[in-house]
């Protein structure tokens, strides 16, 4: 039998950099195929080449064994491949099956014959064993649902090759489960699913075979019953990964963060936070942990004067901070690493030296006569920190945008934990980067814990939840519902608290 999809030779350049280079990759029919690597190893661009996004300089594309000439992601649809985004591409005020069908309605005398519209995508749920309320709009549903309805989406549409781009990175524990349920439903009836993931541990549950890209070339393809997670990352990244941390037992000191009644209202003007109550003590790490859209970035935004407080009150070491400036807290001693580095973290088209300094650029060690940026004195201090932290960069002049993902985040990293903070208040900090950078993050987040600082950390994934945190809250629509310690819960629970199950 042909291979499902088969890529030989796949060349893609683009201005200085060989995303793909030269590569074979194949993917058996009805199985799922793990496809992981670093941020810039040439996934991405791998499967916009087989989806019809880009045209590769060199290479050649065989579905069941027929060579493809794949020039758009229309041409890719007609071959039977489908792909659902990270991003939802969902119109929030139509139905599912408006969704399902759109552009491709049936008609009845110039008309939507709904009925037959409904009956047809009833019918693909039956099919592919996905159960969803047709009829109900999407903006009513959960983030795992609306995974659900991307899928159904592209099966109805006559998908039998699926490319699932990091489809459990806003899924609760039980949604990802039930995710998991249905692609491997898939596979049973024949599907072939391409997985492609940051969690290693998904990876190796769900995944028949795995190919490991780096810098643009195949490292190699296992399956995934005879490897680990160790031997994944060491391919990935050339050495092996700490995914478990060893903490020092160090005694939480006095309330460093201390939240009060906090409320917010969101961009629309909807209220969002709801009373907030929330402490964070010196030495510690609290791990604040919910599905999106459930209050957590208008959380970090009022606790950084970004959002303005509605009602409540926010303290630092007892002082009270709730009118005051983000310029005001920075100089309080509250650090902050954002969700999103474009637009909060750092500034594209400064240099490393200038973002280094942000924020602290109008201390005295940074200028001269008290507002001249002295650039001899930042550029020799961003050089230390370059070193200290790691960061791979041509020089501390290089504009921040030129740099990856990953010596992004490093920068921002670096620059507010050089800050000495009190609290630290880091947002999704390694959303994104691949398994050395988050490995790194990670450690310097424990370096601040132990050296006195108090952690609030805002993550969608579990696994980091787990590792780091010393104390774990809970939000669910803009309330803290729930905290535990780490080892008076477990994960069921967690995602039982993250939608609404208990409150405790």
């Amino acid at each position: 039998m042909a291979p499902a999809v088969e890529m030989r030779g796949i060349t893609k350049t683009f201005p200085g950099v060989t995303a793909n280079d030269d590569i074979d990759f194949t993917v058996e029919k009805g199985e799922i195929h793990g496809l992981l690597g670093e941020n810039g190893a040439g996934k991405t661009v791998l499967m916009s080449v087989l989806y019809g996004l880009y045209r590769p300089d060199a290479g050649e594309t065989y579905i069941d064994g027929e060579r493809a000439e794949i020039e758009s992601p229309a041409a890719a649809m007609s071959l039977g491949i489908g792909m659902v985004h990270q991003h939802f591409m969902l119109v929030p005020s139509l139905t599912v099956a408006e969704n399902v069908v759109l552009g491709r309605e049936p008609a009845k005398n110039g008309l939507i014959d709904e009925g037959e519209m409904l009956e047809r995508v009833r019918a693909s749920c039956t099919k592919y064993r996905l159960d969803v309320d047709v009829e109900a709009p999407i903006h009513t549903l959960s983030v795992g649902v609306q995974q659900k309805v991307e899928i159904l989406k592209a099966l109805h549409r006559g998908a039998d090759i699926l490319i699932l781009d990091e489809p459990t990175a806003v899924l609760t524990p039980q949604e990802a489960e039930d995710l998991f349920r249905a692609v491997r439903s898939l596979r049973d009836q024949g599907k072939t699913v391409i997985f492609i993931s940051h969690k290693l541990r998904e990876v190796l549950s769900i995944c028949d075979r795995i190919t490991v890209l780096k810098r643009g070339k195949v490292v190699g393809t296992v399956a995934a019953s005879e490897t680990d997670m160790g031997e994944l990352a060491e391919m990935m990244v050339g050495r092996r990964v700490v995914y478990s941390f060893e903490k020092a037992e160090v005694a939480p000191g006095e309330a460093v963060l201390s939240v009060e009644g906090l409320e917010a209202l969101d961009d629309r003007g909807v209220p969002t936070l709801r009373g907030v109550d929330l402490e964070v003590r010196g030495s510690e790490i609290l791990g604040l942990a919910g599905v999106e859209g459930n209050g957590q970035t208008e959380l970090v935004e009022a606790l950084m004067g970004l959002r303005e407080a509605k009602a409540g009150r926010v303290s630092l070491c007892s002082t009270d901070i709730t009118r005051a400036s983000s310029y005001e807290r920075i100089r309080a001693g509250v650090s902050h690493i954002p969700e999103d580095r474009h637009k909060r973290g750092f500034i594209p088209d400064f240099t490393v030296t200038e973002n280094l300094i942000l924020g602290s650029h109008r201390e005295a060690r940074f200028t001269r006569r008290g507002f001249v940026i002295d650039y001899e004195a930042a550029a020799s201090h961003s050089q230390a920190l370059v070193e200290d932290y790691s960061i791979a960069t041509p020089g501390v002049g290089t504009h921040a945008g030129n740099l990856s993902g990953g010596n992004q985040q490093k920068v921002i990293v670096a620059r507010e934990f050089d800050r000495d903070p009190r609290l630290v208040i880091a947002a999704q900090p390694t959303r994104g980067l691949d398994v050395g950078a988050t490995e790194y993050v990670r450690k310097k987040l424990l370096e601040m814990r132990d050296g006195g600082s108090a952690v609030l950390l805002v993550s969608a994934d579990l696994d980091e939840i787990w590792a780091l945190s010393d104390r774990i809250a809970v939000i669910y629509e803009g309330r803290i519902v729930a905290v535990r310690e780490p080892a008076e819960t477990d994960e069921t629970e967690l995602g039982l608290l993250m939608t609404g199950g208990r409150r405790g």
